[in-house]
């Protein structure tokens, strides 16, 4: 015979379990447009933990949409996603052309949300200054990357020099892991100098796939702001607040669900937090790409 105080408690709950069914399905969905870092593989497994938290503190649900680099601003301007999480430069770019707004940004490394580039050279170079670079061979990183390229491409022409004039022939690395391949070609003797951006020099050091004795810092920009979270300007006021309320609110201890399980959030990504910047903090990266004739002033 059932048993019948248990039937009856089900049939309770039942309700309760539908309405908690329906109140989920009826959460205001978003999409949030990832620029994809080293691989999309990598993308996908840095942010699925934080894409479980906003959907579990938010209100809100979020479905991720992962696209290269060239491919964002287009996808952007058709309403492809609402936020945007990318580096610096393609945020001063959208924000600029298509009034993406501010919503919080990455803490990563010694200086917190901002960042630099540098360029180095072999501890055991000739190369001690930017006149020396005169004629030699040099490697960037992407040419979207805001402390692989772009900050060392403004930096020579601030010091008077025509990085077209004066560098001798340069090269992009292909593939995946650009920045680590920057900093291994110039450590295997592949290129004269290269364009590296603080952080991945931090962090190759830290996980031991470098010495700081391997190279000399012939040069280093100014601080800009490191990667960064965007909303449309059409996404409402109340939605954005609350997604910049649950980042600035992650701790080391904060947690997400990935694919069934529970990870850190922080850990997870690969970031230290999120800080609120002021808007006029990535003035800088306009003035870099104004200078270097970058979006959004390519002639």
């Amino acid at each position: 015979m059932p048993n019948r105080p248990l039937v009856r408690l089900a049939l309770l709950l039942l309700p309760l379990a539908l309405l908690a069914g329906c109140a989920k399905s009826d959460a205001p969905r978003y999409k949030i447009g990832f620029m994809i870092c080293n691989s999309v593989e990598e993308t996908k497994d840095r942010f699925a933990g934080l894409i479980g938290y906003l959907n579990q503190t938010t209100g809100y649900e979020f479905d991720p949409v992962y696209l290269d680099t060239q491919d964002f601003e287009e996808a952007f301007a058709r309403g492809d996603f609402d936020f945007t999480h990318t580096n610096s430069l393609v945020f001063a770019a959208l924000s600029h052309r298509q009034g993406l707004k501010l919503v919080a940004s990455e803490k990563r490394g010694s200086y917190g949300a901002k960042s630099c580039g540098t360029i180095i050279v072999r501890k055991d170079s000739p190369i001690k200054t930017l006149e020396d670079l005169k004629d030699k061979r040099i490697i960037f990183g992407p040419q979207w990357a805001p402390f692989g390229f772009l900050a060392q491409y403004a930096l020579l022409i601030e010091k008077g020099y025509d990085p077209e004039k004066h560098l001798g022939p340069y090269f992009f690395p292909q593939g995946t892991w650009k920045h680590e391949k920057i900093i291994y070609s110039v450590l295997y003797g592949a290129y004269d100098a290269g364009a590296a951006p603080i952080i991945d020099l931090e962090e190759m050091t830290a996980e031991g796939k470098i010495s700081p004795d391997d190279f000399r810092v012939i040069a280093k920009s100014g601080l800009a702001p490191y990667c960064t979270f965007g909303a449309s300007k059409k996404m409402p006021d109340e939605a954005v607040a609350k997604v910049r309320e649950a980042l600035l609110k992650i701790t080391p201890q904060t947690t997400g669900e990935a694919a069934g399980e529970r990870v850190a959030v922080l850990k997870r990504a690969r970031v230290d937090g999120f800080e609120e910047l002021p808007a006029g903090e990535y003035d800088i990266l306009l003035k870099w790409a104004k200078m270097a004739k970058m979006p959004p002033f390519e002639e």
